[in-house]
């Protein structure tokens, strides 16, 4: 027994009352035990008599209801005659309000009996039980509220609600009993028992009328999945009616896009099992035929306007197949290109025209002038943790402004790429005239906390584990802070950090950076490193698409633990310096999302300048990019993407001393295949020059760097449940410019008959490219991404280091 339920009885049995009472058939409470209080004495009652005049009305049994509310339901007042229809009237009134368990209308001599017995009031009300839903979830459900009259009516319906709110989580053989504890002062705790049983889960998925693709095919794009027992970790499996109802728009847009223009759902059918924790669902559905494109043309009713230089924005061509979701992309962008030309009352219309015959398909972009219509008020709903102002300042129109369709989308997409809400939707409403509109704006919040775990393994470098724990949005105030480590046998590194996106609500970006790295390069470089400093940031937008951004750093780094056979170039290294360095990077993005980009392109341009204080002179140069090509329109699927990327760098050294730790390096996340720092220019050092030993091969970096990356993302042919995504890359690079100090010698060979150790030391700067080819997977588990990458080495040096496989995974919490 419950501790609950053992308080409840508990309180009934001190109270001398009857014990719980659970609802009888007829809803009534069945009685149980000693009376709950003693019988009200009652006077001897005629029945109904028709004649005579009613001389006064007594009422009886009423503790908490005044005799005046009670008269006030009478159709029988002192004075009127026996009436017996309106005695019948007036206990159906009274049984009507609710108010009353019993009721009883009779006749003591001429006087009006009217018996009552109040219901009670509810004290509390409680759950047994529960597991699945939340307390809270269910209150919202229930009529019954504490302090409010208790009726078997109003706890049978609540009952009912409370199955309906089950079985919208798939719990259909789910059981709910109202039970009721006693209370002094004719009060009432009410107790549901519920038994919530399993989640009904989708046995099967069927279709009948399919002829083009297969019921695979056709269950792949549908929300619902049959069960399986790799999918303990989702709900995809499980029966919600709601999911089913979106699945028929699933199906229909998926014929629509694969040129199905008459595609149909003629019916949809769930059948539950006899056990009722199963469902069958079939689709019976009509594909008629496959369209392709005719004509394709843009027609205008508006004024003075050119329709002819928005032809480039047609994203189709004759003899493609008909694809409902393109031409709908193509309907905004030719609208998009109109509004941005300062047309902003316009709408694009697509019109269709069917050739059954032919199975050609002809298109019409009609523009068409709409009302002028201002925006009246911004709402915005759903942000239970997310300031207002977070999601406002990312509109970039305000209430009174011309309402611009395309202003708004953007405003939906920059609010999703926040990162913040698992759903963003921006809708139009009529305002309070015909020239004004309200938007309104709801969000869902999502986990914006994460938990980092990453790892990786080479021959060289061994394990390593990272974690981090980070806050996108720090009280909902769209601050980005966290803090990470990296503890491995040969590297540690500490950081903290925060960054307001819209710093003293400016169009200003600011944070700062506060680290300690130790590195022990022993495994590429005969030498360790610490670094222990602070960085301070501000940016700002130019427009939705040039960004540029400002740092200051002030670094103390140490050159230590330098190998006994560490070559000339890492022992000319060893000892302290600071660093102050002010860099800036202009970057230029016009990728159509920033979290997960399918098109467009991103460049950025940085230069670096140190000598502002501090040991180090040199100004560093970098411009990297990257450019997204989907491939839908061969693959009719968005999740094929081609993704091509490259970088140059170059650095010149004001001082004649330049520092190991300022050059660039290749490998590892540059360079898939290599280890990190592992490709480009190396030194050795001798310690046996007549038998020409080497010793101490260090990885010693270099002044100018390439790298170039083409990339092939895809679906892998599994269950999208899986949530898998396969890659196919091969990087590119090349590194060096090396400095070479003067007791340097430019080839390995031994130059001196003297026996004398660590005299010499010998270099590789081969400008040659490194080239490697591998492929990759991302899971997107339950658990966070995980990402594995295998790369292969194809054109390298002997002396360049390798590592074939990489490793990494995350996860989030809040």
């Amino acid at each position: 027994m419950s501790f609950l339920r053992a308080t409840l009885l508990a309180t009934a049995a001190l109270s001398l009352l009857a014990p719980t009472l659970p609802l009888g058939p007829t809803g009534q409470a069945q009685a149980a035990g000693k009376p709950r209080r003693p019988p009200v004495a009652q006077a001897p009652v005629q029945a109904p008599v028709q004649g005579g005049t009613i001389a006064a009305i007594k009422i009886i049994g009423n503790e908490r209801i005044e005799d005046g509310t009670i008269l006030s339901y009478l159709l029988l007042q002192p004075g009127d005659g026996f009436a017996a229809d309106r005695m019948d009237r007036s206990l159906r009134t009274l049984y009507a309000t609710g108010l009353f368990a019993d009721v009883a209308v009779g006749r003591d001599g001429n006087n009006l009996v009217v018996r009552v017995t109040e219901n009670p009031l509810v004290n509390a009300i409680y759950f047994e039980g529960i597991h699945a839903l939340k307390d809270e979830d269910l209150r919202k459900e229930l009529q019954l509220r504490p302090r409010a009259v208790f009726t078997t009516r109003l706890a049978q319906t609540d009952q009912q609600k409370l199955l309906g709110a089950y079985a919208g989580k798939g719990r259909f053989a789910a059981t709910v009993e109202p039970e009721i504890v006693r209370l002094p002062q004719n009060r009432v705790n009410v107790v549901f028992k519920v038994v919530e049983g399993d989640q009904a889960e989708i046995s099967r998925i069927t279709f009948t009328g399919n002829k083009a693709f297969s019921e695979g095919e056709l269950r792949a794009a549908l929300d619902s999945r049959e069960q399986r027992w790799w999918r303990f970790l989702s709900s995809s499996d499980q029966f919600n009616p709601d999911r089913v109802n979106f699945d028929r728009e699933l199906l229909r847009r998926f014929y629509l896009a694969h040129g199905y223009a008459d595609f149909d759902v003629v019916s949809q059918a769930s059948e539950m099992s006899p056990d009722r924790k199963s469902f069958y669902i079939t689709f019976q559905i009509s594909e008629g035929e496959r369209y392709k494109i005719g004509k394709v043309e843009i027609t205008s009713t508006v004024p003075k306007l050119d329709v002819s230089k928005y032809n480039d924005l047609i994203g189709f061509k004759t003899d493609d197949y008909y694809n409902g979701e393109k031409v709908q992309r193509t309907s905004d962008d030719i609208a998009d290109g109109i509004r941005s030309d300062g047309q902003i009352f316009i709408d694009v219309q697509p019109k269709i025209a069917h050739d059954a015959v032919k199975h050609v398909v002809a298109l019409q972009f009609q523009v068409v002038p709409t009302p002028h219509v201002y925006i009246e008020r911004i709402n915005i709903t759903g942000n239970s943790r997310t300031q207002d102002r977070v999601i406002r300042r990312e509109f970039h129109f305000a209430e009174g402004d011309a309402y611009d369709q395309t202003l708004s989308r953007r405003a939906r997409v920059k609010i999703s790429d926040l990162g913040y809400f698992g759903d963003v939707k921006i809708t139009s409403q009529a305002g309070s005239a015909d020239d004004k509109t309200l938007l309104q704006t709801d969000v869902t919040e999502k986990a914006t906390g994460e938990l980092s775990l990453g790892g990786g393994y080479s021959t060289s470098s061994g394990a390593l584990v990272q974690s981090g724990l980070r806050e996108h949005n720090l009280v909902g105030t769209g601050i980005d802070a966290g803090i990470s480590a990296t503890i491995a046998a040969r590297e540690k590194q500490v950081d903290v950090s925060a960054t307001d996106p819209y710093f003293l609500d400016r169009n200003l970006v600011a944070g700062f950076d506060v680290f300690y790295l130790s590195n022990n390069n022993q495994y590429v470089s005969s030498y360790s490193e610490t670094r222990y400093g602070t960085a301070l940031r501000l940016g700002y937008a130019f427009n939705d698409h040039v960004v540029q951004s400002w740092t200051y750093s002030l670094v103390d780094r140490n050159v230590t633990n330098v190998s006994s056979y560490a070559s000339v170039f890492v022992r000319d290294q060893e000892g302290y310096s600071l660093l102050s360095q002010l860099g800036q990077t202009l970057q230029f993005d016009w990728r159509d999302s920033r979290v997960d980009p399918h098109t467009g392109y991103v460049i950025r341009v940085g230069t670096d300048f140190a000598g502002l204080g501090g040991d180090i002179g040199y100004v560093r140069g970098k411009v990297d990019g990257t450019y997204y090509v989907p491939l839908d329109r061969w693959t009719g699927n968005a999740d094929w993407t081609m993704v091509f990327a490259g970088g140059v760098g170059d650095i010149y050294h004001l001082q004649s001393k330049e520092r190991i730790i300022d050059r660039f390096f290749l490998g590892g996340d540059n360079l898939r295949g290599f280890l990190d720092q592992g490709a480009g220019p190396h030194s050795r050092a001798y310690t046996d020059p007549v038998n020409s030993q080497y010793y101490g091969s260090d990885s010693l970096g270099g002044n100018f760097i390439w790298t170039q990356s083409s990339e092939l993302r895809f679906p892998l042919p599994v269950s999208k449940d899986f949530g898998l995504t396969g890659r196919a890359f091969i990087d590119m690079g090349g590194l060096t410019g090396l400095n070479v100090p003067p007791n340097a010698q430019s080839a390995c060979h031994n130059p001196a008959k003297e026996k004398q150790p660590y005299t010499y030391s010998c270099y590789f700067d081969d400008s040659a490219p490194r080239l490697a080819v591998g492929m990759g997977v991302s899971w997107n588990s339950p658990f966070g991404l995980i990402n594995i990458d295998i790369g292969i080495p194809v054109l390298k040096k002997n002396y360049d280091q390798t590592q074939i496989f990489r490793f990494g995974f995350g996860t989030r919490f809040q």
